[in-house]
């Protein structure tokens, strides 16, 4: 008789659930979080494991790796659909989510996430480390935008990255007092931006090294950072057998309701990768605004505008981005600007 199991990972402990095919719980109970302690505790059982499922979360792609290389058949499984199961319940704890997750593994009713190799993983860290620093060095810049406004001092309209520090000087050169609590904003704001220049140029380097970002990047409004982000979100380009479906994944594509007479489309879905999904939108608006050399995708993006105004041409334009990027990456091509080249 097959067994499955059901892990509902906490940073401490993990809670284990074991059903038979049937649905009956053999054994249930608790380990720590560590790939020893859950394969122990699951060989003292004794039992045939068919699978094991995991809740994707922040220990569990480390899990995932570990039970896979002992030999469990391990799966992470997508919480959305099983929200639609914990949600429910009346009482929720750790124990009976360990329980919801084997019975979902049973009856087969989850999705299936996609672990990321080592490498995309490490990019991947790269990019959110890179973004984190960026945006904190954003907000001591409105913080301080915003304590000198309070005494009448304005640092208004565009201001480079260059003199921002400079410009913040001599507006509080009259006023010792808040040049002094200002100070330490302004260091910490030029370690981030150094820091940040580290990571940044990192970024490039790795992208000027890869030919698969130069292919991308042949492509008109796709960039350096545009081109890492798609290679380590997707990570592996046969996990799509048809193009048209990453438009879908990355959740640019429109949702719908459809029961008896009703019958209807809504916004896109977004349901994949924000931070890819941002850059795409980043990419197809300076495809249409700014790109001076006309294309067969800047045509057709231009076209929509006209019939449905600019927001939804770039999405447009970002899923249509999404679809060609993926089948330069996987036939090796390069972007083609005209019909007759695509055709050709």
């Amino acid at each position: 008789m097959k067994h499955y199991v059901g892990l509902d990972v906490s940073l401490k402990e993990t809670a284990i659930c074991v059903v038979d095919e049937n649905g009956v719980i053999i054994r249930e109970g608790k380990a720590f979080s560590e790939p020893e302690a859950i394969v122990t505790w699951l060989n003292e059982s004794g039992l045939p494991i068919a699978k094991v499922g995991i809740e994707i979360g922040g220990l569990a792609r480390w899990l995932y790796g570990e039970l896979r290389a002992a030999g469990l058949h391990a799966v992470c499984i997508d919480p959305r659909r099983l929200r639609g199961v914990t949600k429910t319940m009346p009482i929720k704890t750790d124990r009976n989510d360990a329980r919801a997750i084997a019975q979902v593994m049973r009856v087969g009713w989850y999705t299936v996430v996609h672990i990321k190799g080592g490498l995309s993983q490490e990019l991947r860290m790269l990019l959110n480390n890179r973004k984190t620093l960026l945006i904190k060095q954003i907000d001591i810049e409105n913080e301080i935008r915003g304590v000198l406004r309070v005494f009448g001092l304005k640092l208004s309209g565009r201001i480079s990255q260059v003199t921002f520090e400079q410009q913040t000087n001599e507006l509080t050169d009259g006023h010792p007092r808040l040049a002094a609590m200002l100070r330490p904003m302004l260091v910490a704001r030029a370690a981030l931006r150094e820091q940040y220049g580290v990571l940044h140029k990192m970024v490039l380097e790795i992208v000027r090294r890869d030919p698969t970002c130069q292919r991308l990047m042949t492509i008109p409004g796709v960039g350096a950072l545009t081109a890492i982000t798609f290679l380590t979100t997707i990570d592996d380009p046969d996990r799509f057998q048809h193009s048209r479906d990453v438009g879908a994944h990355l959740g640019l594509t429109p949702r719908k309701y459809a029961s008896g007479e009703t019958d209807r489309n809504g916004a896109i879905s977004r349901c994949g990768d924000v931070m890819l999904r941002t850059i795409l939108y980043q990419a197809a608006l300076a495809l249409l605004t700014r790109t001076q050399r006309w294309s067969a995708l800047k045509a057709w993006g231009v076209r929509v505008a006209k019939r449905r105004g600019l927001r939804r041409a770039v999405v447009a334009v970002a899923r249509k981005l999404a679809i060609v990027m993926h089948r330069i990456w996987a036939d090796g091509s390069e972007f083609r600007w005209t019909r007759q080249e695509a055709t050709a």
